[in-house]
């Protein structure tokens, strides 16, 4: 693929990942992707044949971006190393102030077995947790209040004021960090 299918490419996702958030998941079409992306319809079809591919191509787009953060961060670490690493990409997508992935919910909208791959990576980041843990259960429940912040923030029901997910994150931070609770 050249650097310019490439760059075609990754601005209809990002067209598709802003549709999604800025006027609803059930508002992501083809023709409105293609519109925002500045390609033609048929442009948007050599790379995505259908809607269906672009919601997949979306949530691989959305898991690709997390494993290579997941990476970078897992290195950094030892003990608790994957759950530290899970925690600390999390953070870093928060401070930056990186809008949720309505990509995925685009794809529950559309098409639930398009999440089919999320649910075997996510299986396998929590295998992963859980083998790297000194208590598989404590990091289990990191990761799972980590999902927890996700989902209330994507689906726009988040209670918790940024002080309180701060303090719970800093929770988090020392329940999984060298020596930790227990």
């Amino acid at each position: 693929m050249t650097k310019g299918t490439e760059s075609t490419r990754t601005r209809i996702l990002r067209a598709a990942q802003e549709i999604a958030q800025e006027v609803g998941p059930a508002s992501v079409s083809l023709e409105a992707v293609a519109a925002k992306a500045g390609v033609s319809k048929g442009g948007l079809l050599y790379h995505f044949p259908s809607k269906a591919a672009l919601l997949r191509g979306l949530v691989e787009h959305q898991l690709a971006r997390f494993e290579a953060a997941l990476a970078i961060e897992e290195a950094k670490s030892r003990h608790d190393g994957v759950i530290a690493a899970y925690l600390e990409t999390f953070v870093a997508e928060r401070l930056c102030k990186a809008p949720p992935s309505a990509g995925m919910l685009s794809a529950l909208v559309e098409d639930p077995a398009i999440l089919e791959p999320v649910r075997g990576r996510e299986r396998g980041f929590l295998d992963a947790i859980r083998e790297n843990a000194a208590d598989p259960d404590r990091a289990t429940i990191a990761y799972l209040a980590l999902h927890g912040l996700a989902a209330t923030r994507l689906l726009a029901i988040d209670v918790l004021e940024e002080d309180e997910v701060a303090a719970v994150l800093d929770r988090l931070r020392s329940e999984v960090g060298e020596g930790g609770g227990g």
